[in-house]
């Protein structure tokens, strides 16, 4: 069974251990989450809960009449963030369950997702490390990407080769995070070293029970 939390990256500090040493820390508020809606094989064709974070009012103007209904069919809060996430065993949990910072504890190893700080379009150079070409006064390619090596045949670009376009927003996963601290009262948590993106960021936390 997996636990699975959603919340927004604040930055990054550190803090100090009981030895003196140095931790550089990522503290992250998760949650609290609740569980708008349970799927299971026999109403949807797999097991599945999906969880709703940041709650909203009903006449915030980023929602849907659809997401609206979604729901007050539930009789629940909207929420701005829905996220769906693979069970085992839909029947353990209940809408409207309640998920907190309250369910992990300090030293366990978890998992964080989000996504990479988006840098626009950018060329080879930095996308893909690519060297630069002559600088002297003629040279018509100092950062330009050159020839894709085409020509009569085969007569097309191949695809997947390396060029300029848009860089970052991808998504990252880094495993074996360990929780350093735990504050129940404002739903942080203090994890050693640094995860996907910046400031502000929604991220998924889960957990391998």
């Amino acid at each position: 069974m997996s636990l699975n939390l959603l919340g927004n990256k604040i930055g990054m500090t550190q803090i100090f251990n009981k030895k003196g040493e140095i931790i550089p820390v990522t503290i992250i508020q998760g949650g609290p989450c609740f569980v708008t809606q349970i799927k299971s094989i026999k109403n949807c064709g797999y097991n599945a809960i999906q969880l709703g974070y940041r709650e909203l009012s009903s006449n915030s103007k980023s929602l849907t009449k659809p997401l609206l209904g979604h729901f007050l069919k539930k009789n629940l809060s909207p929420f701005r963030h829905l996220r769906e996430f693979h069970v085992e065993n839909p029947e353990n949990y209940t809408l409207g369950q309640k998920f907190t910072v309250e369910e992990l504890k300090i030293g366990e190893k978890i998992n964080i997702s989000g996504l990479t700080i988006g840098k626009g379009n950018a060329g080879n150079i930095k996308q893909h490390n690519f060297s630069r070409g002559p600088m002297g006064h003629g040279s018509k390619h100092k950062r330009l990407q050159g020839s894709l090596g085409s020509g009569t045949t085969p007569g097309r670009t191949f695809p997947g080769k390396r060029m300029p376009g848009r860089y970052g927003m991808e998504k990252r996963t880094v495993q074996g995070l360990e929780i350093v601290d735990i504050d129940m009262n404002q739903n942080l948590i203090a994890i050693k070293g640094c995860i996907p993106g910046k400031s502000g960021n929604l991220v998924t936390i889960t957990l391998k029970k």
